[in-house]
This record gives structure tokens, sequence and C-alpha cells, in this order.
């Protein structure tokens, strides 16, 4: 498959690995983030690990977006669909993740909530266009990349006249995220900038991260070739001294971006004065709002929705991990009581979760046996 296999070439996989172990320092050792969970399963899927040296780290970052939605945010919408008897629509990875005291919107659904696993937001407006009698909210979440989609779906709404559709806007931004990591001081060395995100946002936006901060950044796709490359560019930078931004995955994403999206979110959307990250906290202008022109079809505006604080399992380390201060090995309760069948934290749960992604590829047990 174009764009696919040739990416995939275990022998040039292996002159890359080689070409990393030549390049690096002696006596140098190197932290790198991936910001993407699905750089971290990529990282796992493939064993990137073990191609490279121990010197180089690889630390895994925030860019899961079922992981970084605070709790409280999943216990308002369990309280609003069992509350309103509404019809909540949410993808597959959200309906187990924990809200507060391990309240989950797959239990509310056990109770005998309306609630729906869609694949797409316009599934969401299917239902409502099904049953204009019932009220519908579609959960809508993620970074960039999913923003431009719930603009298209709101216009819609609006066009079609259906005001029995709304949605609750939980869209974040990567650059407050990585704002917020390099604000912290942490022991990172260089970043892999995420694929999907960039291919919206571009490459411009990641500026401030060598300008100011003096870390190189590159932006990588998701192949094992990708990772290889982008972790080659980021030592060739560290060792010469020097911090630009730099795009390894060319086919994809350019410096601009996707201007059409741009419009579609600026157009759409807000940026929220502050908004709560599992892990990181408050973070200021770092999530998106439905503008005030569409309030009809923002869940917030439309009920009742208080704000709850609600704490994560005292066992859980997922803060800990989103922030790249441990791996998902070093939480007490990884593989054990927490699992992908009984998840703890979010994590587990998700499809770009760094602990899901090491329990799934079974690294944990590389580890322990090394």
């Amino acid at each position: 498959m174009k764009y696919l296999d040739e990416f995939r070439d275990g022998q040039l996989a292996q002159g890359l690995a080689a070409h990393i172990r030549q390049a690096v320092a002696p006596n140098r050792h190197y932290a790198l983030m991936e910001f993407c969970g699905g750089h971290t399963h990529a990282i796992c899927r493939y064993g990137i690990e073990d191609l490279l040296p121990d010197t180089i780290r690889l630390i895994h970052g925030p860019g899961c977006p079922v992981c970084v939605l605070p709790s409280g945010r999943l216990q308002a919408a369990i309280e609003l669909v069992e509350r309103e008897r509404l019809i909540l629509c949410s993808y597959g990875d959200l309906l187990r993740v924990p809200g507060a005291h391990g309240d989950t919107l797959l239990k509310a659904k056990a109770r005998g909530a309306d609630i729906r696993m869609v694949y797409s937001i316009s599934d969401a407006l299917e239902i409502a266009r099904a049953h204009p009698e019932r009220s519908v909210v579609f959960f809508a979440i993620g970074f960039e990349t999913t923003t431009p989609p719930t603009a298209v779906v709101i216009r819609q709404a609006q066009q079609e006249g259906l005001r029995n559709f709304s949605v609750y806007c939980n869209h974040v931004l990567t650059p407050p995220a990585l704002r917020a990591l390099l604000a912290a001081g942490g022991e990172v060395d260089g970043f892999i900038g995420p694929a999907h995100v960039s291919t919206i946002i571009g490459s411009q936006p990641y500026e401030f991260v060598a300008r100011d901060h003096q870390r190189p950044l590159v932006i990588a796709g998701f192949e094992p070739l990708d990772m290889l490359r982008a972790i080659a560019m980021l030592i060739r930078q560290i060792n010469a001294g020097e911090a630009i931004v730099e795009n390894e995955y060319t086919r994809a994403v350019s410096a601009a971006g996707n201007r059409k999206a741009q419009g579609l979110m600026e157009e759409m959307f807000r940026v929220r004065p502050t908004f709560e990250w599992r892990g990181l906290g408050w973070l200021p202008d770092s999530a998106l709002a439905i503008r005030p022109e569409f309030a009809e079809w923002d869940a917030e505006q439309r009920f009742e929705m208080p704000p709850i604080q609600a704490a994560d399992h005292k066992a859980c380390a997922c803060g800990e991990v989103l922030r790249g201060v441990k791996h998902p090995q070093d939480c007490t309760v990884f593989g054990t009581a927490c699992t992908p069948e009984h998840p703890l934290g979010s994590c587990m749960v998700s499809a770009e979760g760094a602990c899901a992604a090491y329990y799934h590829y079974g690294r944990f047990r590389q580890a322990a046996a090394s």
C-alpha cells in the first residue's frame, strides 16, 4: 500500500537504528517526549525502544484526548443524561472512563440512561433526525484533528433547523499543553510533534518551543520509519546545539496547515479563558467553546451543567503519566488492579492511552523479564 508499506521496511529500519546508535554522543543521555498518544502506541507496537541505545529515553506526553479529560467533565455528562432523559452520543473510548467515584457512562447506560456509541458526529446528527421528539447531545472530544468535523455538523444542524441536537464541547488545543509541559521544567531534550494535529494547524504554531525554550521539535508520522527518522533528526539537532522545528511528515503536513479547517474552527468556536486537564490542571486558553451565535446547539448553554470537581482514584498515576513524570509500569496498580477490563484510570482505557499501549503490546512484561 502506497505511503504505508514503504515506511515499514525492516531493513531500512535496522539501518536507521544503526545510524542513531552511531550518532549518539558518548556519555550523554537524551530524553525525548512524543506528545501524541498515537505515537506512543506506534512505539510500543513496532518495538521502537528495542532498536534504540539505552542512552535514549522516550517519555510519553499528554496527547490522548480521552486521557486528559478531567473526571468532573465526564461526570457532568453522566448527570445530564440521567437528569434530562435525553440521548447522549459518545465515542466508544469514553464509555468506560471512570468519572466521580468510579462511575462511567457504561454504568449509567446499565441503569437505563439512553447512551449510544457512535463512530462519528455525523452518526449523532442522524440520530437527531430520526428522533425529532428527543434531545440528542453529542459528547465532543479531541484535539484540533477532530474539531473541524464538529464545526461542520453544528453548521449543518443550524442549516437544517435541527434544534433537538446539541454538542457538549470538550475540544482541547495542543500548543497550550506544550507550553505547560515546558513551563514545568521537566527533563525533556526534544519533542516528537503530533502528526494528525499538525495536518490541521501546520508546523508554525510550534515555533515557540524552539524560540522561547530552546528545544527542538520534529513532527513525525506514525510508521516505524517515521518514528526512527524523527528521533535521528532530534539527535542531530541536540548534538549540534540547535533548536528548530522540523517536519519529517512532509507527505501530509505543511507549514501553514489546513486553512479551510482552521477557518471552520474560527467561525464556530472561541477559546475558553481556562480549562481543566487531567494531570496538567487548569491551563489558560487551552480549550474551545461554541460561539454564542450558535448557543442553540451548545449543550452547556441549553442545559444546566454545573461544574463538578471530582478526584481521580487515589492509586491511579494517570496524571503523572500524562505529565511524563512516570512511565505506566511505575504505577503501583498497573496490570494488577488496573487493566483494560477493569480500568481505574483513563490512560488504561483509551486507544491512545500510554497504559493501554504498554499493556496491549506487552511492554511491561518485556521490561520485567530484562
